[in-house]
C-alpha cells in the first residue's frame, strides 16, 4: 500500500531544450493540478533545432537519466525537435517509463483548414525529420491538404532571450509568415513548443496582413499532450490522489534567473510554489 502511494505521488518529468516546454508544462498544470512536476531546461545546449540528430539524442538521454534519478513516474518530451529525433530511442531505453512526446498538430490542422493549405512553423530539424516527412506525406495523400513547412531560424533564440516583443522578433515573424499568407494558408501549426509564447504576435501580424479576411487558426498541441499524460496515468493507476497543490521544481544548466522569470511571468507560477535549481549534466 505504501509503495503504491509512493508511486502515485512521484513527479512527472518534463524537458525541453530551453524555456519553450513551459508552454506544455502550463497545460499539464491546468489539467493535473495535484501532480508534482519537475522541469528541465537544457538551455546550455539550446537550441536543439540546429543540432544533429545524434547530438539531440545524446542530450535527450542525458536529461532523461537526470530525471530518472529523481524517481519520475512519467516523462514528457516537451520539444518537437527532441521528439522527432529521440523519442523512439527513449522508449527503447526506458521501456517501463510512460513517455509522451509532441505531435506536429498536422491532423487537427487538416480538419480545420478550409483553403486546404496549412502552414507549419517549426525548426529546421523538425521539418527535415523522418517523422515529420512521413506524417505530412501520408496526411496529404489521405486528405488532399497541402502542408507548407517554414523553418523559423532564429526565433527560438529570440524567445530564449525573453525578447518576444523585440523588433528582431517582429522582423523574423514577418519574414516567415508573409510567404505562407501569400499562398492563402488559413491554418498555422505551431510546430515548436517555444512558439505559443509569440502566438499573440502571430495573430496581430496575420490580422494586419489580411485585415478583411477570417482570422488565422493556430494549432498548439500542448493541451493534447496534457490530456494524453492524464489518460496514461489513469490507465496505470498512477494519478496522484492528494488534493494538495504541490511545489514545482525546475532545473537549468543555463541562466536560472531567466528560467525563474519565465515561470513566474510567462505561465504565472507563484514564487512560493517554485524552486529553481542548476544542474551540470
Amino acid at each position: 500500500m505504501a509503495s503504491e502511494e509512493f508511486a502515485r505521488s512521484a513527479p512527472i518529468g518534463v524537458f525541453d531544450s530551453g524555456l519553450g516546454g513551459l508552454s506544455v508544462l502550463q497545460h499539464i498544470r491546468q489539467t493535473l493540478p495535484h501532480e508534482a512536476l519537475l522541469y528541465v531546461a537544457d538551455s546550455g545546449f539550446a537550441p536543439y533545432g540546429d543540432k544533429t540528430s545524434a547530438e539531440i539524442l545524446e542530450r535527450s538521454i542525458a536529461v532523461t537519466d537526470f530525471l530518472q534519478c529523481k524517481k519520475i513516474k512519467a516523462l514528457v518530451v516537451a520539444c518537437n525537435t527532441a521528439t522527432a529525433a529521440a523519442i523512439k530511442h527513449l522508449r527503447l531505453h526506458y521501456p517501463d517509463l510512460i513517455i509522451v512526446g509532441m505531435e506536429p498538430g498536422l491532423k487537427p490542422a487538416s480538419i480545420l483548414s478550409k483553403t486546404r493549405k496549412v502552414g507549419v512553423l517549426a525548426t529546421l530539424s523538425t521539418i527535415q525529420s523522418e517523422k515529420y516527412q512521413h506524417l505530412s506525406t501520408k496526411l496529404s495523400a489521405e486528405t488532399g491538404v497541402e502542408f507548407i513547412p517554414q523553418a523559423c531560424i532564429g526565433l527560438v533564440d529570440q524567445i530564449e532571450k525573453a525578447e518576444a516583443n523585440a523588433d528582431q522578433t517582429w522582423l523574423l515573424l514577418q519574414k516567415y509568415l508573409r510567404p505562407l499568407l501569400d499562398i492563402k494558408v488559413d491554418t498555422l501549426v505551431l510546430g515548436c513548443t517555444h512558439y505559443p509564447f509569440v502566438a499573440k504576435l502571430i495573430q496581430q501580424l496575420t490580422s494586419a496582413y489580411i485585415p478583411d479576411g477570417d482570422p488565422i487558426t493556430l494549432i498548439d498541441t500542448g493541451k493534447a499532450v496534457a490530456s494524453q499524460i492524464q489518460r496514461l496515468l489513469a490507465e496505470r493507476y498512477l494519478t496522484n490522489t492528494s488534493r494538495d497543490t504541490p511545489h514545482i521544481h525546475v532545473y537549468t544548466n543555463g541562466n536560472p534567473e531567466n528560467l525563474k522569470h519565465a515561470c513566474t511571468h510567462w505561465i504565472n507560477i507563484p514564487e512560493d510554489k517554485l524552486s529553481v535549481f542548476t544542474f551540470n549534466t
